[in-house]
């Protein structure tokens, strides 16, 4: 073996190494981002008001019924990502769906606060403010509209 061919297998080796910890790398940060979706969709408008719900965002068509949202707690609708909350009988909030930390998707909603799978961050049902984790500022609000028994976007 030449000294030539013992230094290409050097730069081989450390190409191959570099190449598997940008791949890792990659992932990583693809994890970090957005990847929620799969997580909020169970939480997400289904069924046949799911083809009226995907529009909603750009029509102002109903995003769902009050009783779809259970008192004291809320509803996620991931594909428009906006979050309706019931803090009290009757009043109904919106907010953006979008984590402020690092713009994940939030997946869920118990004990008064809406959750990001993400990094842990919470935010209140009543006011989008900032409950724990990291994120630095509160979800924004999001207009609706109550019309009887349905909730739209404004």
């Amino acid at each position: 073996m030449t000294g030539t061919q013992g230094a290409a297998r050097i730069v081989t080796r450390r190409t191959v190494v570099a190449a598997a910890g940008a791949a890792g790398l990659s992932a990583a940060l693809v994890a970090c981002g957005n990847g929620s979706d799969s997580a909020s969709g169970s939480d997400g408008p289904s069924g046949s008001d799911g083809a009226t719900a995907g529009s909603a965002k750009e029509s102002g068509g109903v995003l769902a019924k009050k009783s779809d949202i259970p008192e004291g707690g809320g509803k996620i609708f991931a594909d428009q990502k906006v979050v309706v909350t019931q803090p009290k009988a009757d009043e109904f909030k919106a907010f953006s769906a979008v984590c402020t930390h690092q713009g994940c998707t939030v997946a869920s909603i118990s004990d008064g606060t809406i959750q990001c799978p993400c990094h842990g961050s919470r935010y209140s049902i009543v006011d989008g403010s900032v409950k724990g984790g990291p994120a630095p500022k509160p979800l924004p609000p999001e207009q609706i509209k109550v019309s009887g028994d349905s909730i739209s976007l404004a």
